[in-house]
């Protein structure tokens, strides 16, 4: 099988690093070569995230470079924008649709573009944009964001839905799996 690259991006604090986490568990766990590489960052003042998850039968870099990635997973808008040039040119950017204004936003030196997803879309690139943090809420925790997010790109990993249930189980803290698996299922059916 030929590498598959995949981009898990968004701000400190929202989860992308459980998310990565998952992901390569469930990808060792189909028997995949699996390399996870994690840049922090400014993740502890809400600044960009970024995952690079690379599989396939031999992995020799956990890097993504542009052009590269197969699939996009974006938590915030803004980052799929600052992130879209990594995507392959079949390749798909999954989106939650909510925005979070960075540090020049908030003191007021910028502000936050507009019709970001549109631009990329009539740039040709594949957006599939959700409302991950109403799907989160109705899950139980507006913290499971990363996990709406994962059951909505579950379908491009061709994987069965049982084993992201698995991974989920043995990934999740045993008192938020519950919570975890519903997330994941909103996210997989919207």
């Amino acid at each position: 099988m030929k590498t598959k690259s995949v981009m898990i991006v968004g701000v400190g604090g929202q989860g992308s690093l459980l998310a990565s986490k998952l992901l390569g568990r469930l990808l060792t766990d189909e028997g995949y070569d699996v390399k996870v590489s994690e840049v922090h960052g400014m993740s502890q003042r809400g600044g960009s995230v970024v995952t690079y998850v690379r599989f396939g039968d031999k992995v020799y870099s956990p890097i993504v470079t542009e052009g590269e990635a197969d699939v996009i997973i974006a938590f915030e808008k803004l980052e799929a924008a600052r992130y879209a040039k990594f995507l392959s040119k079949d390749g798909k950017i999954i989106v939650n649709s909510q925005q979070i204004d960075p540090m020049p936003v908030i003191i007021g030196a910028a502000q936050y573009p507009e019709n970001v997803l549109s631009e990329l879309t009539a740039k040709g690139v594949s957006v599939d944009e959700l409302d991950a943090l109403s799907l989160a809420e109705q899950a139980g925790s507006s913290k499971a964001v990363n996990i709406v997010l994962m059951g909505k790109a579950a379908k491009q990993f061709g994987i069965a839905y049982d084993k992201w249930i698995k991974a989920i189980e043995n990934t999740v803290a045993p008192k938020f799996v519950e919570m975890n698996k519903k997330a994941f299922d909103l996210g997989y059916n919207a």
